[in-house]
């Protein structure tokens, strides 16, 4: 085939490239510049999408021994991804970047350039598996799997997708890219969003949406307890960091419920009021089985997979859980894996919208992230944790 591979200026576009070539395709490489000013998009090891990422780039390519060309999408990313992210948290949502540049740039604007080129197909390093059979599988590298971010990926795109490394884990992606004599091979991770160089999120929100002075509310009296200064800074889980000026009659902890924009208010309460047992979606991009089906399901980045019971109909998504989940956050993804020996199969995926519990149908959290036993900061800060993959796919 003739393939287009995405080369970020990492080791696993890298070597995904060099695998693409040694099979016997036509390859060329392609960086994506998507930083307006690529200078703000990088402190020490975290970011990505400097100069010096597009050059780390272009010497892989000259190792390989393929063309290499760089595109200039900045326009197209700050809209589809920056301008969406801000959007999603003023929103009260928990938007994952990552998925939406998976969706919105690598296959879609990417590949549309590409296949108009006369491409057949886009080459990137995810990790993730897709066999002969066309199901989109995990990585055999748990801990380096993307498969949750490409889950939003139609069959058409799929189609048209190589994913070299996902028979791989990391540490033979990196042996390999040191005796292919690729520079790359110890170059670190990017990390946390790539767009936010220095991790602060919260920062990075007050600046595109400004000072917003609020309540926080107990969810059991109604009262008043506590004021912030942006909803956007803080978390579904989060205890720490909440400055409340009145304590708990039970002396427990109070946990971040829910975030509501419109009256700019923040609710805390009991841990127990976390939990749900039900979660709805929309956006639904299905490949699966006719449903009801029983299966996995993972509602955020590296978070851990529920058994549930998956109901599509229309474009609305219903999970069951078999185990109550705490965090449920609106704006992330709910993938839905089928389990499999020869690794676990991508069913489908939406976006969550709500999540509640059977029990008292009360509405849970639909904001920004998850906290402390959920899955986000373990100390219950005001960050929203990383989401998405390794940004240097």
């Amino acid at each position: 085939m003739r393939v287009l591979a995405a080369m970020s200026g990492g080791v696993d576009s890298a070597v995904a490239a060099a695998r693409a070539h040694d099979a016997g395709h036509d390859v060329t490489g392609v960086h994506l510049a998507l930083a307006r000013n690529p200078q703000t998009y990088r402190t020490g090891a975290r970011g990505c999408c400097t100069l010096e990422d597009s050059r780390d780039a272009r010497r892989a390519a000259d190792v390989i021994g393929i063309p290499f060309y760089v595109w200039d999408m900045a326009d197209q990313f700050h809209e589809s991804v920056v301008d969406d992210f801000v959007a999603e948290y003023a929103a009260g949502r928990t938007p994952n970047p990552c998925l939406r540049c998976n969706e919105k740039i690598k296959f879609a604007a990417v590949l549309d350039r590409a296949v108009a080129l006369g491409f057949d197909a886009v080459v990137t390093g995810h990790h993730a598996r897709l066999g002969d059979d066309g199901q989109l599988r995990r990585s055999v590298d748990d801990g380096k799997d993307q498969s949750y971010v490409l889950a939003v990926l139609t069959r058409a795109q799929l189609d048209r997708a190589v994913f070299p490394l996902g028979d791989s884990t990391k540490a033979q992606v990196r042996a390999e890219a040191a005796e292919r004599g690729l520079a790359v091979a110890d170059k670190p991770d990017s990390h946390d969003i790539c767009f936010i160089a220095d991790g602060d999120t919260k920062g990075f929100l007050e600046r595109s949406l400004g000072s917003a002075p609020g309540d926080i509310v107990d969810s059991r009296t109604g009262e008043a307890i506590g004021t912030h200064n942006g909803a956007y800074a803080y978390t579904i889980g989060q205890r720490k960091g909440l400055d409340l000026r009145v304590p708990a009659p039970d002396g427990r902890p109070r946990y971040v419920l829910s975030i509501t924009p419109k009256t700019n208010t923040v609710t805390v309460g009991p841990r127990e009021a976390l939990s749900v047992d039900v979660v709805t979606a929309r956006k639904v991009i299905w490949h699966g089985t006719p449903t009801p089906v029983e299966c996995d399901v993972q509602l955020r980045a590296h978070g851990e997979v529920v058994p549930a019971e998956v109901t599509v109909e229309g474009d609305t998504l219903t999970a069951r859980l078999r185990e109550p989940a705490r965090g449920v956050a609106a704006g992330q993804a709910i993938v839905a894996y089928q389990r499999s020996e020869a690794g676990d199969i991508v069913l489908g995926s939406a976006t969550i919208t709500a999540g509640v519990s059977s029990a008292s149908t009360t509405a849970a959290p639909s904001s920004a992230g998850a906290a402390g036993e959920s899955g986000g900061p373990a100390d219950g800060s005001a960050l929203p944790e990383p989401v998405g993959g390794v940004a240097r796919a």
